[in-house]
């Protein structure tokens, strides 16, 4: 099924009112919507926001990122924190099929994911669901749960509320954004920028 590329950008008025729905109604927290995250509790925090469909993202995930995880994360320094920002229809479907996923198995499809984002995301006519599937056949969802995770309201508006949250807490507005020290740093960062807005050594 090709979705539509509409624009999240109005969207988190729809979810406006949900935190106090939540209050009232005190559900039991989401682990599909827990942290995702890679390196050591105690190292320096660094979170992305994201959109899987941003092509600024998939540059620094390609390119950059594998340097930040062996030379930064693997060595203790820096923990990373992934947060979803979706920017379009088709990016919040892929988020939520990549949080359906367990956690163990997140990076390694979000990875998949920027690195065939041609494919998948502008490939002219292309059925995004059917080659986000595909992508997901490798980490061992079905279609059926691929499709199932897709329909899920309750993680949908999970997702949107952690978008809302993200503007609102550290003013996000585009993607990728780092947030650096409780500071909003965005654009796609070299590994040398990285290191130095993290505070840590590159060596």
């Amino acid at each position: 099924m090709r979705i539509a590329r509409r624009s999240l950008l109005l969207a988190a008025p729809s979810v406006a009112l949900v935190p106090s729905l939540a209050l009232a109604q005190a559900p039991v927290a989401d682990p599909r919507l827990g942290e995702r995250s890679a390196g050591k509790p105690e190292a320096t925090a660094v979170i992305e926001y994201f959109s899987l469909t941003c092509s600024h993202c998939a540059d620094f995930h390609n390119r950059t990122w594998p340097q930040v995880k062996s030379r930064l994360v693997d060595t203790g320094k820096v923990r990373m924190i992934w947060r979803d920002f979706p920017l379009d229809q088709v990016a919040l479907a892929a988020a939520m099929v990549a949080r359906a996923l367990p956690a163990e198995r997140y990076e390694g499809f979000v990875s998949a994911l920027f690195a065939s984002q041609d494919r998948w995301a502008f490939a002219r006519g292309a059925d995004n669901i059917a080659e986000i599937a595909k992508i997901a056949a490798l980490a061992g969802m079905s279609r059926a749960q691929v499709d199932a995770a897709i329909a899920d309201q309750g993680l949908q508006r999970g997702i949107l509320e952690s978008r809302m949250k993200a503007q609102q807490e550290f003013n996000v507005s585009s993607t990728p954004t780092f947030v650096f020290n409780n500071r909003p740093s965005p654009g796609a960062l070299s590994f040398e920028r990285f290191a130095e807005l993290a505070g840590v050594s590159a060596s």
